[in-house]
Formats: structure tokens, C-alpha cells, sequence
């Protein structure tokens, strides 16, 4: 959603208000912020789409037509802000000088979709160079379709896209008042500080200003939140396995050595340096284990993930991990192993000396 719709922030009409008021004063503020990279003014509108409509022959045939949701966008702020053209999956990117033409996204297509699902009603057979009836209001005019858009976010894949002069016209927008403005900020910017600032902004009350993060809605904090208990609970498993390992090992390596432990007490070893040997042994397994993880992870594994993500329906997937949160798992693991490795230790140091010696229960 952050690189192919929203950015990192977003503006939007107030509830209230059918387009962003003063439009083109809070567009020129924007864009002269220093944390504002570039962005993209989308004007959107709902109307009709219609193929197939000459090769209709019966008048009482079903209607190849549905209802979808038109954008007019400026191609080149469009890709500098989301890189919308590098989505295109047939055909071409929009240009300045197509104002007959438009970008359908591909789950109004049959062709492009994976499940025909019940009641959803999509476009057969069209294809580039094909024309398409886009009806808004009493306006309607035909466009050549020149590209398929394909994104995993459904606020773009589910859209007719033309030049956003070509809407404004149809829609008899003269005052520019447009309906989305995405927003990149430079890498070093914070969208929640530049939202703070437009909400606290004399622009303030002409607009909703929200992060990619508040765009979202629930749903998708939903999932976030799942993944999230879903990663703690696999991580949680994950050190205690470890835990119970190093146990077992220093456990029996103690019980194996029950003898001689008990010659290095019956010559004077304090039981507390005994002790600190087998923690010192299982703090290295932990240490070693840990830096050889964390050196996989962060130079083979993150990086790999990066560049091949694992392709799921709504979302490319990636391992989501940061070196913060992987020392705060390397600290707890650390510290459960210097109880693994204390107590088996304790056990063994605490027994009668004669006894150990002699191997006695």
C-alpha cells in the first residue's frame, strides 16, 4: 500500500466534503516542505465500463459493463510517486498526450483474474488496442485501452486510470479539487511529524491527513497484529527449544563428568568455579550460535528475501527483521542459557563429595 498507492502519507477529502478543498494552495505547500520528495493529485470518480458493445448483436443480451471506480492522474507525478508503470503487465504507461486512451486494472479483466467469484462481473476478452465505453453521468466516450495495470493492492488494480485533464473536463472540475494526493517523503522525514504539521497548518481544515500507516484502515492492522503474535509465538518456541537443549547438553556433559567433578572439589576447586565453567561453556554455545545466526540471517537470508520475495495473493513477502529486535532475542536468549547452564552445574556441585567420587547415587 505505502509504494503503490498511498506512499508515506497520504491527503483525502474531509468526510463532510466530496474533493479536497483548496486543492492546488495545500499542493504548492506541500511541495515546497523539505521533507516532501514528490507527490501525486488523483482525481477520482465512479462510472461505468463497457466492452463488447459492437460485436452485440441481440439488444436483449446481457450488457458487458460494470461499475468501477475512473482516476485521473498526471503520468509522470503518478510513477515518480508510486512507480505505477513499473506495474503494467501488457501494453504501455500512459503519456501527456493521451487523453482517448486509459490503464485498466487487471481484476476488472477476465482474463487477468485467478477465481471468478459469484455475483463479481468482469470485462471478457478485452485486450490492448480494444475500445472501451466509460460512461460517468450523461457523459460517455469511448478510450483505446493501451495498458493492464497489475498491483496486489485492490485500490489500484480495481481502477480505469486517465489523464487526470481528461477528468477534470468530464467532471467539470475547474477549481482542481482533487480526491487523493499521495505523498513520498524524503528518507530522513517522519509522515507522522509532516501529518502533525498539516493538522496544526492553516490548511488544517480544508483536508484529512493521514499516514500509510492510518490509511490502511483495521483490516490490515488485523493482519499486521496477527503476524506479529504469530512471529512472537514461533520466536518464544524457538528459544525455548533452544533453552532445553543447552540444558540437556550441559546436563549430561555434568552427569559424565559427576567423577571428576568430584576429584576437583576433594582437591580444593571452590564448587562456584566449577560452576562458572559450565556457564561459561553454555554462554558460548549461545554466543557462537548467535553471531554465526545473525550473520546468515542479516547477510544471506534478509538480502535474498529482498530481491525473491515469496509471492503472496495480497502482499509480497519479505523477512520483516531488525537489529534491534534481534538482540533483544539474542539478550533473552543469553540469559536463559546461563540458567541452563547454572543450574545442572548446581546440581552436580552440591552432592557429597565421597559420593561423586565414587560414583555413588
Amino acid at each position: 500500500i505505502k509504494q503503490s498507492y498511498s506512499g508515506d502519507m497520504i491527503v483525502k477529502p474531509l468526510e463532510n466534503k466530496n474533493f479536497i478543498q483548496q486543492t492546488p494552495a495545500i499542493t504548492k505547500y506541500l511541495k515546497s516542505l523539505p521533507e516532501v520528495k514528490n507527490l501525486s493529485v488523483r482525481y477520482l470518480s465512479g462510472g461505468k465500463v463497457e466492452a463488447n458493445y459492437r460485436s452485440k448483436t441481440n439488444p436483449y443480451d446481457k450488457t458487458d459493463q460494470l461499475n468501477a471506480t475512473i482516476a485521473g492522474i498526471d503520468p509522470v507525478m503518478e510513477q515518480a510517486a508510486t512507480g505505477m508503470g513499473d506495474s503494467l503487465i501488457a501494453g504501455e504507461y500512459l503519456s501527456a498526450s493521451d487523453v482517448n486512451s486509459v490503464v485498466v486494472g487487471s481484476k476488472l479483466l477476465s482474463q487477468y483474474s485467478r477465481v471468478q467469484e459469484p455475483g463479481l462481473t468482469l470485462l471478457d476478452g478485452v485486450e490492448i488496442g480494444d475500445k472501451i465505453r466509460v460512461t460517468i453521468d450523461d457523459f460517455a466516450k469511448e478510450y483505446t485501452v493501451k495498458g493492464v495495470i497489475k498491483s496486489k493492492v485492490e485500490l489500484v488494480s480495481s481502477r480505469v486510470f486517465m489523464l487526470d485533464t481528461e477528468l477534470r473536463k468530464i467532471l467539470n472540475r475547474s477549481d482542481y479539487g482533487a480526491n487523493e494526493i499521495a505523498i513520498n517523503l524524503i528518507a530522513s522525514a517522519s509522515p507522522e511529524n509532516v501529518t502533525d504539521h498539516m493538522e496544526e497548518s492553516r490548511f488544517a481544515n480544508f483536508a484529512e491527513y493521514q499516514t500509510w500507516e492510518e490509511s490502511q484502515g483495521s483490516f490490515f492492522k488485523d493482519i499486521q497484529l496477527t503476524f506479529g503474535i504469530l512471529g512472537n509465538v514461533i520466536g518464544s518456541i524457538g528459544l525455548a527449544v533452544a533453552t532445553i537443549t543447552i540444558f540437556i547438553v550441559i546436563y549430561i556433559n555434568a552427569i559424565t563428568r559427576r567423577k571428576f567433578i568430584g576429584i576437583l572439589k576433594g582437591i580444593g576447586v571452590y564448587p562456584e568455579a566449577i560452576e562458572f565453567s559450565y556457564i561459561f561453556q553454555s554462554l558460548f554455545y549461545s554466543v557462537a550460535g548467535t553471531v554465526i545466526g545473525s550473520f546468515v540471517l542479516f547477510k544471506f537470508l534478509v538480502p535474498y528475501f529482498d530481491n525473491n520475495p515469496i509471492d503472496f495473493p495480497f502482499s509480497d513477502g519479505i523477512l520483516a527483521v531488525t537489529f534491534e529486535s534481534t538482540m533483544i532475542r539474542i539478550l533473552i536468549l543469553i540469559f536463559a542459557t546461563f540458567l541452563a547452564g547454572y543450574f545442572p552445574a548446581k546440581l552436580i556441585t552440591k552432592q557429597n563429595t565421597l559420593d561423586t567420587i565414587l560414583d555413588r547415587n
